[in-house]
């Protein structure tokens, strides 16, 4: 069964320290011996189980495991969606070896990303999909035995279906598209208890990004991936963070050998005029997709990692797919730490929960998490950043990103309480008392 050979541990080649073959669920105790070999940086945690009673297990990294650290960036890797796109499973596991392994190391660019980042890895999304695709393995299984869960349900395609209501919503001025509510009639269809385990848990955590990995492709989408015309199953359809999103889907593919390159003859050479980056809706439209319901509903930026044509490749190819994805993978995890943060905090130093970010030009304000930090991904440039709150005044910076940040800007918040006066009028009318209260909150500070 793959191991890390964990004796003697020293500067060797990845190949040494990994097995590169297929690990069956009865085999995911793979990822807990890991988190218990590197205990201080690493736990394991189930986040929820399968329609078949499976453990939909998370492998984190942190060098606080199990809590948020006020200012360090949340982090998700997603892989195995669709259970016979079986490439993105094995390249996290590895992953979560190489990163436990190279901390005890002490490969330096490791310890700092661990040290600066809080990362959550979930292997396998739909382990009962992919044991169905297992037992047939690479040579007899089909493009789509495994691809749904047990309930013959395409989680890709299960989520709540927010695009629709910001496209009927999108020319009100006052319509916010963060953190859209999920309608009520959702839950009166059929919710695969896959993607009500991971909606938990993406509204738990505060993400700041994330990549979900599939297969059948080669080449990296972004939100949103349904067409802001329904008719239109290829239509261009940007976010408000179309720069932003696109410098992420960029940051994996200009990483990987082959996804962004010229040549015509390739795997996903259909988007080589794009260099392996594409809007999800102008690829082929669809809704209830994951990504897009961490855009509307979350801070979450999520991108799509198509990682080969081929959904289940041999095991002769574990090697060589991990030596070129390792780089963007570890790209794409270092590029949270871009644009701001901060914390935003009352005039005692106490931070505000659920305070609101807003970047002038860009219709997504992100929110701030239990202690008032913020993360707000950003390409660099000159940006007017405002903060808000209920019951606290408004304030505004402009900030400037310089090109050649590595870390990203930190930028805080002091608000005010805004007073409520209370207005009481008096008078008689045919003999009978009435009492009109009018309050009002005026827009400015108090104190």
């Amino acid at each position: 069964s793959p191991k890390i050979i964990w004796s003697n541990l020293k500067p060797t080649t990845i190949k040494e320290k990994l097995c590169f073959t297929y690990t069956l669920f009865s085999q995911m105790y793979l990822l807990k011996r890991t988190a218990a070999k590197c205990a201080q940086i690493s736990r394991v945690y189930s986040i929820g189980r399968s329609t078949e009673g499976r453990d939909l297990l998370v492998i984190e990294f942190s060098n606080n495991p199990g809590q948020h650290e006020l200012l360090e960036p949340e982090i998700k890797l997603v892989a195995n969606m669709h259970g016979n796109e079986v490439l993105g499973r094995q390249l996290v596991i590895y992953m979560a070896q190489y990163l436990c392994s190279e901390y005890i190391l002490g490969n330096q660019r490791i310890q700092t990303i661990i040290n600066t980042t809080r990362i959550h890895i979930l292997a396998s999304m739909n382990p009962d999909g992919y044991e169905l695709a297992a037992s047939e393995g690479h040579l007899l299984n089909g493009w789509t035995n495994g691809r749904t869960n047990a309930q013959n349900i395409d989680l890709n395609r299960n989520f709540p279906d927010l695009t629709s209501i910001f496209y009927r919503n999108r020319r009100s001025r006052h319509y916010r598209i963060d953190h859209v509510a999920i309608p009520d009639a959702y839950w009166f269809g059929k919710v695969a208890p896959e993607t009500y385990a991971v909606m938990k848990w993406i509204r738990s955590l505060p993400f700041v990004q994330s990549a979900s990995l599939h297969g059948g492709d080669l080449v990296v989408s972004y939100p949103f991936d349904f067409s802001r015309h329904p008719q239109e199953e290829r239509m261009f359809s940007p976010t408000p963070d179309e720069q932003i999103l696109k410098q992420l889907a960029r940051t994996y593919a200009d990483a990987h050998a082959t996804m962004s390159n010229n040549d015509t003859e390739r795997c996903g050479a259909s988007f080589y005029r794009t260099r392996g980056i594409i809007n999800g809706a102008l690829w082929y439209s669809f809704a209830g997709g994951m990504s897009d319901f961490n855009y509307l509903h979350t801070n979450c930026l999520e991108i799509t990692v198509e990682l080969g044509c081929d959904k289940f490749p041999s095991e002769a190819e574990l090697y060589p797919e991990w030596k070129r994805n390792k780089e963007p993978l570890l790209s794409f995890i270092e590029s949270v730490h871009r644009g701001i943060k901060g914390v935003v905090q009352d005039v005692g130093g106490n931070g505000i929960k659920g305070a609101t970010i807003s970047v002038r030009g860009i219709r997504k304000d992100v929110t701030t998490a239990e202690d008032g930090d913020y993360w707000r991904l950003l390409n660099p440039g000159t940006h007017i950043l405002t903060a808000t709150a209920k019951g606290y005044s408004r304030v505004s910076k402009r900030v400037y990103l310089p090109h050649n940040m590595d870390k990203a800007g930190r930028v805080d918040f002091v608000l005010e309480k805004v007073g409520i006066f209370v207005f009481i009028i008096l008078f008689k009318q045919f003999h009978s008392n009435i009492l009109f209260y009018i309050s009002f909150c005026p827009c400015m500070a108090l104190f």
